[in-house]
């Protein structure tokens, strides 16, 4: 017969293998479509005498305190829109931070832990644009904080640069439940955000940190590994035209240390747009 100690040791393990694939958060045993319509319930009759209400018992679970807002549960476009609205009434990146804090349109802010809207300085003519936030930016609500941001600062380190110098921000501000990748619903509900962000910050470069990001704010279908370390434009809304250069996400080079050259290459050509060289 197994021991209390093994069947624990098994357990740990379990947890161990799920924590390593990047599963550390359980939301519901079965997958729910946010995206739905509720259903409407049926009409009573009128002489029918409704039932008093009874407290959830044992089989019968009180509301989630959490439960998606009816903008969420709205279709994409209607919640894009409605970003799009609101994005366009901050006059300031402080008022947009508390616009996205209190936006309730996107499903990813009700598993995340932190909004993760910026980092470094505004005022710096660099802006660099990822992905998403990953654990460590979710548990400390600033962007590239993990060891993604360590080899980024590494990185900015060798052309003379640090973030102080430099905004950093993502597309998504809101952590994917173990990491994965947001989905196309959740890029457009969170775009306009970065658009306004960028049109704020009015850097004169924006650095593009992989494909995701060169890709939604480029509109380009290239892959990264064709689109970086080519100079495209990025078009604001306002009219505004900014240099743009895709480059590979750093974590990509922490799984692929071999491309770390290619990413040098993009760094330097960074560099001399910097110092008017190219």
């Amino acid at each position: 017969m197994p021991s209390h100690s093994s069947d624990r040791d098994a357990l740990q393990a379990l947890l161990d293998f799920h924590v390593e694939a990047g599963v550390d958060l359980a939301l519901d045993e079965t997958p729910h479509n946010r995206f739905a319509e509720p259903k409407a319930e049926p009409a009573r009759d009128k002489a029918e005498t409704p039932a008093p209400a009874s407290k959830p018992g044992p089989a019968q679970a009180a509301p989630s305190p959490r439960a998606l807002p009816k903008a969420a549960a709205s279709a994409p476009e209607e919640v894009a829109g409605l970003a799009r609205e609101q994005a366009r009434h901050a006059r300031s990146l402080e008022e947009l931070e508390a616009i996205l804090a209190g936006f309730d349109g996107c499903a990813l802010k009700f598993s995340a832990k932190n909004l993760a809207f910026a980092d470094g300085n505004p005022e710096g003519r660099v802006m660099l644009v990822g992905e998403a936030p990953g654990a460590d930016e979710d548990r400390i609500g600033k962007p590239f904080m993990g060891r993604s941001g360590q080899l980024l600062d590494r990185m900015l380190a060798t052309i003379g640069l640090d973030r102080s110098q430099v905004y950093v921000a993502n597309i998504v501000p809101w952590r994917p439940p173990g990491n994965r990748t947001p989905t196309p619903q959740e890029i457009a509900i969170c775009k306009p955000f970065i658009a306004r962000q960028i049109e704020l910050a009015s850097p004169e470069f924006v650095l593009c940190l992989g494909g995701p990001a060169a890709q939604n704010l480029l509109n380009i279908k290239e892959g990264i590994l064709r689109a970086r370390g080519r100079w495209f434009t990025y078009k604001a809304e306002d009219g505004r035209e900014i240099r743009a250069l895709p480059t590979l996400h750093p974590a990509y080079l922490l799984r692929q240390p071999l491309q770390k050259r290619l990413g040098w290459r993009d760094f330097q050509a960074l560099r001399r747009a910097l110092d008017g060289r190219e």
